[in-house]
């Protein structure tokens, strides 16, 4: 149970963390439903899960293979580039609730949307298993299974409460805000995919 309870830690810290998909969480729920919020929660989690577990079981050092830590990361970087460049198209609609019927997600299309976007960075791998050694070393947690099914709880429990209070907050805002959120979320979308393609360029 205190693997369970320290994954669970992990997990959520993790995804409390402002970063592409939380900002891609908030625009989507924003412009969405709850439904298309708590999809995206589940695809985050579940990502989550299997990276966490993956990093458990010693697969970090798959990205020291020569191009293969290159080729993920610029695959991750135009995944989030995308991302960004979709939301900033849909800041400089001519006011909210104009997009086509297409262009709203689904939950379904959310959930693998969130699937892709969040497996487009395989390079946290390495983040979850120097979290798993070090869990290991302080003796923190005797169980990896339990570990791993606490993080994906965990980060499934961070974004459902983000989702459920953006959709709460959604009825309070007006097309100007959510233009500003679709600014704010699309350019920093694509400034972490640039970053994230700089890095890989860098330390390839």
């Amino acid at each position: 149970m205190g693997s369970l309870v320290v994954g669970f830690g992990l997990g959520f810290v993790v995804a409390a963390q402002l970063g592409p998909l939380s900002l891609f969480l908030i625009r989507s729920t924003l412009r969405g439903t709850v439904q298309v919020g708590l999809a995206i929660s589940a695809g985050i989690a579940v990502i989550d899960g299997l990276y966490a577990a993956l990093g458990a079981v010693g697969a970090a050092p798959l990205l020291t293979v020569d191009g293969l830590r290159t080729a993920l990361g610029l695959l991750g970087a135009a995944v989030l580039v995308s991302l960004g460049t979709r939301s900033l198209y849909s800041a400089f609609r001519v006011r909210a609730g104009l997009e086509a019927a297409e262009e709203v997600a689904s939950p379904r299309r959310a959930f693998l949307t969130a699937l892709a976007a969040t497996a487009s960075n395989p390079l946290t791998i390495a983040s979850w298993a120097a979290v798993f050694a070090a869990a290991s070393t302080g003796d923190v947690a005797d169980d990896s299974v339990l570990l791993v099914l606490g993080v994906g709880v965990g980060s499934l429990t961070w974004c459902s409460l983000l989702a459920c209070g953006m959709a709460a907050a959604r009825r309070h805002v007006g097309p100007r805000l959510l233009q500003a959120v679709d600014v704010g979320a699309g350019g920093s979308i694509v400034g972490f995919g640039g970053l994230l393609a700089f890095r890989t360029l860098r330390d390839g």
